[in-house]
């Protein structure tokens, strides 16, 4: 008998439509595959029932916490059920944008300037070795909460009397916050697939940047795959984000993206180990540069679940 797989989507994050969109795309490319696939919503189904309901394997189609941050890959562990994508380790750390950075850094690998911050200290006034640091990454900033996805709570900055509302939006969506040197070159994501790194994709947003409409609402974001690197920059592209997918311990797939700012540098600028898989979505983009239909696609990751 065909193994029972369960694909998880919705659930209770801030980016719940976008997981359901996801899910539902990909319970039909498992469907199409021949897999006996079945839609389960978090929000309205105990996890902890899985087994029970007889599932033999799950397909993470949830972003965001509770998804793709190490606690339901954890539980997952304990219930003795694969699962597609990394393990918890991986998973909390890829979420966790400052984590990731300090240990890109520590790897040697390049990361933009930063400045972190928690709730405690903006609740309690920045000191002025804190107004300093922020204040050296120059103008624009970015500023964003370390554990939220698709560009949420994610703001601009481009006048420093936009700081404080940017900072108050930030918090709004976690305790711990980072502010980065704004980079202005071109962003670029690179989708890896078992221990295939598929073709990069440019993003040019009609925006001033890749926000959460121009990520999941706007069709005037335009994606360039082939990405029109040259030979030499694509190859030092994917091998920096091999590096960076290794260095967090991810397995399965995922996506990581990078960004090239006016200096001729790669900068890494966060990991994805759960990607939107809707009809914006960009590992799909990728994979059918590469010659991978959608349904070929998630049944590849259904295979690589363990």
């Amino acid at each position: 008998m065909a193994d029972k797989i369960a694909v998880l989507l919705g659930g209770t994050s801030a980016e719940r439509d976008v997981s359901l969109n996801s899910g539902a795309a990909v319970l039909a490319g498992l469907r199409e595959g021949g897999i006996d696939a079945h839609p389960v919503d978090p929000q309205e189904v105990d996890v902890a029932q899985l087994k029970a309901m007889g599932f033999q394997k799950v397909f993470i189609a949830l972003h965001g916490r509770g998804g793709e941050d190490g606690t339901l890959q954890g539980m997952l562990e304990l219930l003795g059920l694969p699962y597609t994508g990394s393990g918890v380790m991986a998973s909390a750390l890829s979420m966790d944008k400052l984590r990731s950075k300090l240990l890109w850094q520590g790897a040697g690998l390049p990361v933009a300037p930063w400045v972190a911050l928690t709730r405690a200290e903006f609740e309690k006034g920045l000191s002025e070795e804190q107004k300093t640091r922020i204040s050296a990454l120059g103008l624009p900033l970015i500023v964003k909460p370390s554990r939220e996805g698709s560009s949420v709570g994610m703001t601009k900055v481009v006048e420093e009397n936009a700081l404080q509302g940017a900072l108050s939006l930030a918090f709004q969506h976690d305790d711990e916050i980072l502010i980065e040197k704004w980079l202005c070159g071109p962003e670029f994501t690179v989708a890896i697939v078992g221990e295939e790194i598929l073709p990069s994709i440019r993003i040019q947003p009609a925006g001033t940047f890749y926000d959460y409409e121009a990520k999941y609402l706007s069709d005037e974001t335009q994606y360039f795959c082939p990405a029109g690197l040259e030979a030499p920059q694509e190859a030092a592209l994917q091998s920096l984000v091999l590096q960076a997918w290794k260095a967090l311990g991810c397995t399965g797939w995922g996506r990581i993206d990078v960004m090239l700012d006016s200096d001729g540098q790669f900068y890494l600028l966060e990991a994805n180990t759960s990607p939107g898989m809707t009809s914006h979505s960009l590992v799909p983009m990728a994979a059918r540069q590469a010659g991978m239909s959608f349904s070929q696609l998630v049944v590849r990751i259904l295979e690589l679940a363990d």
